[in-house]
């Protein structure tokens, strides 16, 4: 069973989006066991939609379509799915009495333009969107699923999960896919390819590995796909018990789908215990990637992005002696950071950083790249000095995944 995703919108092209669409609809379909045979991006042009969604339909059963869907004349994606399956455009009284409700709900004016987002092609499944105004539309065609959807993707998102997913279970069968990502710090990709030759060459058919480097981590994702579940499951099991004893020192903890960064979160929830961090080179890059996952506030008490030197001083109350004589890049400051920002938050950790990420040296003599990431616990504080290239951009991303492996081998020391 295969997929094919078709975007639309010259934004994604002109590069003025990032089409993370795609990537969740990957996600998606490969957990319930659909190929993603192609992804196509189109202009807003009627020519070029109709030309990709007759190749859609040589190449993949499930064709989903995602943009083009708005009141204005540029979103011409109903109109050219009419022409596409010889069909017209009828008003959906239950679309049309949302839109209304919305409208009202904000207390904005019901336009013309807005009613127009209940006209949908007559042969269609409406799915109702409960966060806007363009609904979902299921189409069939010579045995071939096609759904166009709206492109903002928190209304994509949930008309997949509550709509199109439950429609694609009951009509299709589907294999049981399972995946089991390790997690791993401190090894090269190379490295730890050549470490895990051997078992990775006695995996069985059904069970691939892929490893997914990035900087100062590699995941070992396992990805398994059979008709059996219970055997699946067994499978797996197995070859990971048998993986884990080779990679015991670098391993981390599982992935799942999840962040580090949300790993530490439910580990830290867990354990009801708090973080607070104290940034300078990392910009509050930290700070984001916790905060990006709900129910952060559980956990994490808050951030102080000390980035001028008076910030450290003023906020942090670091001795302005240690910058004179140590510097701003130093063991000494990156530790006071940690202590006084776990003391200010009144956190269970404390984690700072302070390095130089170029392009300039600034206020330190240290060396591009260089940066002190220190942790503080009730029990004291410990700092380590890395040197992280000369790409400002590459030494603030290594710096914080740096952060969260410290941090993750700390909670683990528990």
């Amino acid at each position: 069973m295969q997929a094919e995703i078709i975007t639309i919108g010259d934004e994604i092209l002109i590069g003025q989006i990032v089409d993370t669409n795609s990537a969740f609809l990957g996600k998606e379909f490969n957990k319930i066991g659909v190929s993603v045979y192609q992804i196509t991006s189109v202009q807003d042009d009627k020519a070029h939609i109709l030309k990709a969604l007759k190749e859609a339909e040589e190449n993949a059963d499930i064709i989903i379509i995602t943009g083009g869907l708005g009141p204005t004349k540029d979103d011409i994606t109903k109109q050219t799915i009419c022409e596409y399956f010889n069909d017209t455009l009828i008003e959906n009284k239950s679309v049309l009495k949302n839109v209304e409700q919305i409208f009202s709900k904000y207390n904005a004016p019901l336009l013309t333009v807005n009613k127009h987002q209940a006209l949908v092609p007559s042969k269609s499944k409406v799915l109702m969107n409960k966060y806007g105004t363009a609904p979902g539309m299921w189409m069939e065609k010579n045995g071939k699923v096609f759904v166009s959807l709206p492109g903002v993707p928190y209304e994509m998102k949930a008309l997949i999960k509550d709509e199109v997913i439950p429609l694609l279970r009951s009509k299709f069968k589907f294999p049981y896919i399972i995946h089991k990502t390790l997690l791993t710090y401190g090894i090269g990709e190379s490295a730890l390819a050549d470490r895990i030759e051997a078992w990775e060459d006695g995996l069985p058919g059904f069970i691939k590995l892929a490893y997914l480097p990035s900087l100062g981590r590699v995941r070992l994702r396992l990805s398994g796909k059979s008709n059996n579940k219970e055997t699946l499951e067994n499978e797996l099991k197995q070859q990971i018990d048998l993986l884990r004893p080779q990679i015991e020192d670098v391993f981390v903890g599982y992935e799942e789908d999840l962040s580090i960064e949300a790993v530490i979160g439910k580990q830290l929830t867990e354990k009801e215990e708090t973080l607070s961090v104290a940034e300078s080179c990392t910009g509050g890059q930290i700070a984001k990637a916790i905060t990006a996952n709900a129910g952060a506030s559980k956990y994490f008490k808050g951030s102080i992005v000390s980035y001028a030197t008076e910030s450290k001083i003023n906020v942090l109350n670091v001795p302005e002696e240690d910058i004179a004589s140590k510097s701003v890049v130093s063991k000494e400051v990156a530790e006071t950071m940690a202590v006084n920002v776990r003391q200010l938050f009144k956190s269970d950790y404390g984690i700072s950083t302070t390095g130089n990420a170029g392009p300039s040296k600034g206020e330190s003599d240290a060396d591009v790249g260089t940066v002190w990431i220190a942790i503080a616990t009730q029990s004291g504080v410990h700092s380590k000095e890395y040197n992280f290239g000369n790409l400002r951009e590459k030494v603030i991303i290594r710096a914080t995944n740096k952060a969260f492996e410290m941090l993750q081998k700390e909670i683990l020391k528990k």
